[in-house]
């Protein structure tokens, strides 16, 4: 046979349960059935057979280095960085301070008598090497921990590793970032090296992600699944300065210089286009701005699901005043998601019984959104349709709190994971309820400025 083989596929939409896809072949009973108009394949340049790239996606500059700290990158940033991902997430992140020190020394305690038992035997006995107790309760394992025990590596909890890190959207906890609890670090240590340091990062979803793409801001640390896979631009990144002069009064954070980590590259290409005044805080913010463009989105959304961003110096230099000035209103509110106040058009009943414990939010019904029964005693009513419409990974802002803050117990390791510590801790009994009627004012404004977003023609 020398003919080459053809591919036909047919679009069936998305969302489909199993038996209406099963009723789409058993009605079409046959791929040579002209009713089910089926369109044959043939891939591009990039190799895509379906959801193909657009061409003009690589005419823009991309965001990305090619490698981080470039010192002359032609690209938006200069480094970047994936989110944290620990492998171990029970144990070292929590809503509770006192529960994540006692959860960390717990499992240290255990690792260091795994780690004396193992070396007792000698690494070549047989016995050592089946010693090491896998049970969940008690600690979890990782490749880089297990080394640890066959080096003969002890540990200590140093409860100065404990950091606050954005978790999920709207959702802060606080994490043990110490190295050899953390499977992949990263290059955080450049970006936040002490708990004092400044900065604030763009976090986009990574490439062949299963969610539609997103942004969101932080200042804190950001766990790799913030948004899918999440990949993170800072504003800044620090270096170590070489050498120190013996001074027994420095602080930990004089020993680092704050560098930019917008290029001077398309710093010059900005103010070629838009004038001297523009600087890299204001490129920082259009970056921002330009990613919630829907039209951006839409027109790129195969490309963004198989590559980083790739943003254009739009050409009239009043669009990039308005998306940088957007981004910039944005920035203020998703940084500042804890302080909006509550919408007018919001009422709360149950709240004058000063009973904030939450177990599990909910709706009365899939259906209806506009009410929320935060717990037996109160519910909040009202909630206009628009403050569904901002979507961050996949999920309303909204839904994202009623998610992450509940009471949770992880089944293998038995470590509960209580949002009322958070509250408890902060001397703040109506954090979490303050925290949702803020991120509903947080969302409707959101839209409000995504709809405002000029229109530019990306064909």
């Amino acid at each position: 046979m020398t003919e080459k083989a053809q591919i036909f596929y047919k679009d069936i939409g998305d969302y489909l349960s199993r038996e209406e896809k099963l009723r789409l072949v058993t009605e079409g009973r046959s791929i040579l059935n002209p009713a089910l108009n089926m369109t044959e394949l043939q891939p591009n340049e990039h190799g895509d057979w379906i959801n193909k790239r657009n061409s003009k996606f690589d005419e823009f500059i991309p965001i990305e280095p090619e490698k981080k700290f470039d010192v002359k990158p032609q690209s938006f940033f200069s480094t970047y960085a994936i989110g944290v991902a620990t492998n171990r997430d029970p144990w070292v992140y929590n809503y509770s301070k006192s529960a994540l020190i006692k959860n960390m020394k717990r499992m240290i305690d255990f690792y260091n008598g795994q780690s004396i038992a193992y070396n007792k035997l000698g690494k070549t006995d047989k016995k050592a090497i089946d010693f090491v107790d896998d049970d969940p309760e008690k600690i979890s394992w990782t490749r880089s921990l297990r080394k640890d025990v066959e080096n003969n590596v002890f540990h200590k909890l140093e409860a100065e590793k404990i950091q606050t890190s954005l978790y999920r959207p709207f959702s802060t906890q606080y994490l043990y970032y110490d190295k050899p609890f953390i499977e992949s670090p990263g290059i955080w240590s450049q970006l936040f090296p002490t708990t004092d340091s400044q900065n604030i990062l763009i976090c986009v979803t990574g490439i062949a992600s299963t969610k539609p793409f997103s942004a969101i801001i932080t200042n804190i640390i950001p766990c790799l699944d913030l948004v899918d896979k999440s990949q993170c631009f800072p504003r800044y990144w620090y270096a170590k300065k070489p050498q120190l002069q013996d001074n027994l009064f420095h602080q930990p954070e004089d020993e680092y210089i704050r560098r930019d980590a917008i290029s001077d590259f398309i710093l010059d290409q900005s103010q070629t286009r838009y004038g001297p005044r523009v600087t890299k805080e204001d490129i920082f913010y259009y970056v921002y701005g330009i990613l919630h463009s829907p039209d951006y989105r839409t027109t790129f959304a195969n490309d963004l699901k198989k590559m980083l961003p790739r943003l254009p110096l739009v050409e009239k230099p009043a669009d990039f005043w308005a998306f940088s000035e957007a981004g910039r209103k944005l920035a203020d509110l998703h940084l500042n998601y804890e302080d909006q106040e509550t919408l007018s058009e919001i009422t709360v009943s149950g709240a004058d019984k000063n009973q904030f414990t939450v177990a599990k939010m909910t709706f009365p019904s899939k259906e209806r959104k506009d009410t929320i029964l935060y717990n037996s005693q109160i519910t909040i009513y009202n909630i206009p349709d628009k403050a569904y419409q901002y979507i961050v990974n996949g999920k309303s802002a909204i839904e994202w709190v009623m998610e992450r803050y509940a009471v949770t117990v992880h089944k293998e390791s038995g470590i509960t994971n209580d949002p009322n510590d958070w509250a408890a801790e902060h001397g703040n009994p109506r954090y979490i309820l303050d925290l949702l009627l803020s991120v509903i004012t947080v969302s409707v404004k959101t839209v409000d400025i995504v709809a405002e977003l000029p229109e530019v023609g990306w064909e």
